[in-house]
């Protein structure tokens, strides 16, 4: 797998860093995640998914849960689930046109940290990975093609005051969002089916 194409290395080159990116390349990326990605993916409660359209149209969402609700389930393959929302299904439709994916973890509570994943999906509608989710109308399989830390220096330090209602948990009633609601969407919001 090549890291870098064409556009990269024009602009690795304009500014001096070819070999810098080398390197990182060399030392830091990796295909399969380590039992240090795996403690790290299973403790957080969002990541940043990036995905495109057949036409490589972009969008980025926002994936958040309880910690655990995203993890790695082989050294070469990450889950997560895909809770009621919108119904929109920008990511997961992107991703059954065109399964390249990008996930972008972010720490801004504690030390500052990041870690990018870039690879491809699948959505999945039934699968027996599901059971271990709760609340998932989907499963969505992510196959990593690269895996790598990126500096954390621009991190803002925050601190979470609350868990998000809206989380699926076991034993809980489901609180749904007020904007379903709505006088404009009140007829045409379906059932939850998960």
């Amino acid at each position: 797998m090549v890291m870098y194409h064409q556009g990269s290395r024009e602009l690795q080159d304009a500014f001096g860093t070819r070999r810098l990116a080398d390197r990182m390349e060399e030392r830091i990326r990796r295909p399969a995640f380590t039992e240090e990605d795996a403690a790290y993916i299973a403790s957080v409660r969002f990541f940043f998914l990036a995905t495109a359209d057949a036409e490589g149209r972009p969008d980025c969402s926002f994936k958040g849960g309880d910690p655990g609700f995203v993890r790695v389930v082989a050294p070469d393959l990450l889950a997560f689930p895909d809770y009621d929302g919108n119904g929109m299904f920008k990511s997961l439709g992107n991703i059954r046109a065109n399964p390249h994916v990008g996930l972008l973890f972010i720490a801004m509570e504690g030390a500052p940290r990041r870690l990018r994943v870039n690879g491809t999906a699948r959505v999945m509608l039934e699968d027996p990975l599901m059971a271990e989710f709760e609340g998932a109308q989907a499963l969505v399989r992510v196959t990593p093609e690269d895996i790598f830390p990126n500096c954390p220096r621009n991190i803002p330090r925050f601190q979470m005051l609350d868990a998000s209602p809206h989380v699926p948990r076991c034993g809980e009633p489901r609180v749904e969002p007020a904007w379903k609601t709505y006088e404009i969407f009140a007829d045409v919001v379906p059932p939850r089916r998960a």
